[in-house]
């Protein structure tokens, strides 16, 4: 019985200890929010191939609508999306003459045509609908978002996958969700769309490994994280500007976890948020490895704790950076 107690004990403090290393590991590796941009990423080209400024989400809104898409390697899957994107917005403005709106496709670093691609785009509509923003390196799906929102012009401001997995006229949906939220102090107020009511129908799918990982991070982003949002991972959420300057203005994790810090940081602020059930079709082509993005995520959200509550990462108020 002695050596039973003994072991627990070892046991224990070895447990201790761990979570002692991953404490300090997780605030001495943490980084700081990194808002500074290569000289390059802060013009757009024009129809004329000239090149212009950005403006920046500091400034006062001159859209309805801002559409950021992030976009890695996307020169297959993008054009499906951007057609049915540009369809359903210009046939909206056809029928509301002052709903105006903007595309900001935004080229992660990619290897292929992705830039090509995109400015075809903005040659066929104009620069002032359809804007590319090429990043000099790849900053992952987080950090390309982060920059097109902060280079948006909208009132509220979507952000969309390019692979067009989500339809796009459900963005009414998730304008209905946002329009609903009562009170929006400071006008602050995001809208999610989900797959959640689609669980069931994914689990009968999958394997019984991909199904425990799927669960097991919807536990953690629960115990650690964000809780009353059943799908934190859906890359169709709408928000609004000031919405979107209070939280990307504090976003440090800029990989695939980058959601749900966003969401963390939306409850921190008592940003009011509706999750909207939306349409969703699985889309070939995923850059999500199942297990050891999965492994990466589980990561990033222990951290995620752990860097707020040691204060390595705090709050920000918004600033304008160069």
């Amino acid at each position: 019985m002695d050596f039973l107690c003994e072991i627990v004990q070892a046991l224990v403090a070895l447990a201790a200890l761990g979570f002692i290393v991953v404490l300090i590991t997780a605030h001495i590796t943490a980084g700081m929010v990194d808002l500074t941009r290569h000289d390059k990423e802060k013009y757009f080209l024009t129809a004329a191939g000239e090149k212009e400024l950005f403006p920046s989400l500091h400034d006062p809104h001159s859209k309805e609508l801002s559409v950021v898409i992030p976009a890695y390697n996307e020169e297959l899957r993008m054009p499906v999306m951007l057609e049915e994107a540009t369809e359903y917005l210009e046939s909206r403005q056809k029928q509301h003459p002052s709903f105006t709106y903007e595309i900001i496709v935004v080229d992660d670093g990619s290897k292929d045509k992705t830039t090509e691609v995109a400015l075809r785009y903005s040659r066929k509509y104009g620069a002032d609908k359809v804007r590319v923003l090429t990043l000099v390196k790849n900053r992952g799906k987080g950090g390309a978002v982060r920059m097109g929102t902060l280079s948006s012009r909208g009132k509220v401001i979507l952000m969309a996958d390019a692979d067009g997995a989500t339809k796009f006229s459900d963005i009414e949906k998730v304008e209905a969700g946002l329009n609903n939220l009562n009170p929006k102090p400071e006008n602050m107020a995001i809208s999610c769309g989900s797959r959640a009511h689609l669980e069931q129908d994914s689990v009968a799918q999958r394997s019984v490994f991909r199904t425990f990982l799927m669960y097991g991070f919807h536990f953690l982003v629960w115990f650690l994280c964000v809780r009353g949002i059943k799908d934190t991972q859906c890359g169709f959420k709408l928000f609004t500007r000031e919405a979107a300057l209070k939280t990307f203005s504090s976003l440090h994790v800029e990989r695939w976890a980058f959601d749900v810090e966003l969401l963390y940081i939306a409850q921190c602020f008592k940003i009011p948020i509706a999750e909207v059930a939306v349409n969703w079709t699985e889309i070939e082509g995923s850059k999500l490895v199942p297990f050891w993005s999965w492994l990466q995520m589980g990561r990033d959200l222990i951290f995620i704790r752990l860097r707020y509550f040691t204060r390595a990462w705090k709050l920000q108020s918004p600033h304008k950076t160069d």
